[in-house]
């Protein structure tokens, strides 16, 4: 496998990188524990031009003061005071564009997962990283993660896998974003049980 480097992410067309992104691997290295899984659906948020966005206008606040970071980091936020969401700030300084990982395919540190998800008896593995919240506590990311650089505890791999048909369509719980929520801004692995959101 090959560690994407962080030019991957500081490229301009956040849309392209979301799809991109489809089929790589994202991997988390915490006290040891190792816990991987492709990436099967992707979300793509374009910074202040985008009313779905967290960076609409050029708002800047404590929480998304990190989206208006070099590309390359992460930028992980709490869901309903519950869902750690991990997002991929993307593009170059002070232009805050992002890219949410929706869902995984679980691969590496399968036990790991399911005692973070609480699941001993096992369940249906595509279930484990299916859906933004599930995917985090699978992998061990958290808010606290916010600013890692994805190089090291956390990082984004190529192992050469290329998704034979990836599908593009509008974003999931954006409604209040008016004209901007039809955009098809997500993109998901065609046949892949582990997407989130609706096929």
């Amino acid at each position: 496998m090959t560690k994407l480097p962080l030019s991957f992410f500081e490229r301009s067309d956040v849309v392209q990188i979301a799809r991109e992104l489809v089929g790589k691997i994202l991997l988390t290295s915490f006290d040891g524990q190792r816990t991987s899984g492709r990436i099967v659906e992707t979300e793509a948020y374009n910074g202040i031009v985008d009313k779905a966005s967290h960076a609409y206008s050029g708002r800047r606040t404590a929480r998304t003061d990190i989206m208006f970071r070099e590309g390359g980091t992460a930028y992980v936020y709490l869901c309903y005071g519950i869902h750690h969401l991990f997002n991929v700030v993307t593009n170059t300084i002070n232009i805050p564009h992002a890219v949410l990982i929706r869902a995984i395919e679980p691969l590496e540190g399968v036990d790991i997962m399911q005692e973070r998800l609480r699941a001993p008896g096992g369940g249906p593995l595509h279930t484990f990283g299916r859906g933004p919240g599930k995917l985090s506590k699978a992998l061990g990311i958290s808010t606290s993660h916010t600013g890692t650089v994805l190089q090291e505890s956390i990082a984004i791999y190529d192992d050469g896998y290329r998704p034979a048909e990836i599908i593009a369509g509008p974003r999931i719980g954006v409604d209040y974003a008016a004209e901007d929520a039809e955009l098809p801004y997500r993109f998901y692995l065609a046949g892949s049980k582990a997407v989130s959101g609706k096929k």
